[in-house]
């Protein structure tokens, strides 16, 4: 009985629309109509520790232009925007123009690294592509404290571990951020990383006998099969997206979606009330009192008034104003 008494509050709870942007929908909505997606960008003097860094940067620049298309795609068939348009150019010369600072932030327990553009180069750059506005999508390397357990659930270890992470900022030529991600506007925050770059050695430490595994990275043979495993879909065939690619994309969009007959609606709707609150908020217009200039004087072809002992005064003139 409780179950059923609380069934409804949860769906009222989770079911509700959200806000997901840092304007209101209506305001992104109308403002942003053609969005350019810069390639994916990679942050190189990030926290990357893989010991074959550079090697590593190589193949995520490979793979992230060979499965950035699949966001543009998402992108487009949303529908809410007139176009979206996948620019060209190196990412590294476009990252190193744009760049102003990095900040690796904690918040609500997210950890992760923030990016801030310069507002000259910036706007240049949308200007030369004729932008609303810019998503900039950024993979960086980060380094926190989590638990990681076996296979077999029966071993773990909490360590230091380092990651690879995708950020993404939608940005007008101003730098104003109108939406990121990860994003702190919903009720229950997640936030997954793109990849851990190491893991625990339990097998190695079981073999010989070792109180703590030792903690190693993944070869660079490894990520490039993580990377392009295929998501499967409900009848468990291979599709042509990435998994990991796909499973990032798929949690950005869902921040970015809104229903755009729906912001219409609310825009209209909102519009109307600032129209009626101006009306309330104007002085209302008082009824001028009448002079004797204003009062006609009958024309020779009317008949004449009736003669009374007292003068006809002008009737009072209603606060009413039509």
């Amino acid at each position: 009985m409780k179950k059923l008494i609380w069934m409804p509050l949860l769906l009222l709870f989770f079911g509700c629309s959200q806000n997901h942007f840092n304007v209101p929908p209506d305001d992104f909505a109308s403002k942003v109509q053609v969005l350019g997606v810069a390639p994916i960008m990679i942050d190189t003097t990030s926290d990357i520790k893989h010991p074959q860094k550079q090697e590593l940067i190589s193949l995520l620049t490979e793979l992230n232009r060979k499965y950035e298309p699949q966001l543009v795609r998402k992108l487009k068939a949303s529908g809410n925007y007139y176009t979206v348009a996948l620019l060209d150019g190196d990412p590294q010369q476009i990252f190193s123009n744009l760049f102003f600072r990095r900040e690796k932030r904690n918040d609500a327990t997210i950890e992760y690294n923030k990016y801030f553009w310069k507002t000259s180069e910036l706007r240049q750059y949308m200007s030369r592509n004729r932008l609303d506005a810019l998503m900039a999508i950024v993979v960086s390397g980060i380094s926190k404290t989590d638990k990681m357990s076996s296979t077999t659930m029966f071993s773990s270890l909490t360590s230091e571990y380092n990651y690879l992470i995708m950020t993404a900022q939608i940005v007008d030529a101003d730098g104003t951020i109108l939406w990121e991600y990860p994003n702190f506007r919903t009720r229950l925050l997640s936030y997954d990383p793109m990849l851990v770059l190491q893991y625990p050695d339990f097998s190695e430490a079981e073999a010989n006998k070792i109180s703590r595994a030792n903690v190693k990275f993944k070869s660079l043979e490894g990520i490039r099969r993580i990377l392009e495993e295929k998501r499967k879909d409900l009848l468990r065939r291979e599709t042509q997206e990435s998994r990991v690619f796909a499973n990032q994309f798929d949690e950005m969009l869902d921040y970015l979606d809104y229903d755009v007959d729906e912001e219409k609606k609310k825009a209209a709707e909102k519009k109307a009330a600032e129209r009626d609150a101006a009306k309330v908020t104007a002085k209302p217009t008082e009824a001028a009192p009448v002079s004797r200039s204003e009062v006609v004087a009958p024309k020779a072809s009317d008949k004449p008034a009736v003669e009374t002992s007292t003068p006809v005064s002008p009737e009072p003139v209603s606060g009413k104003v039509y």
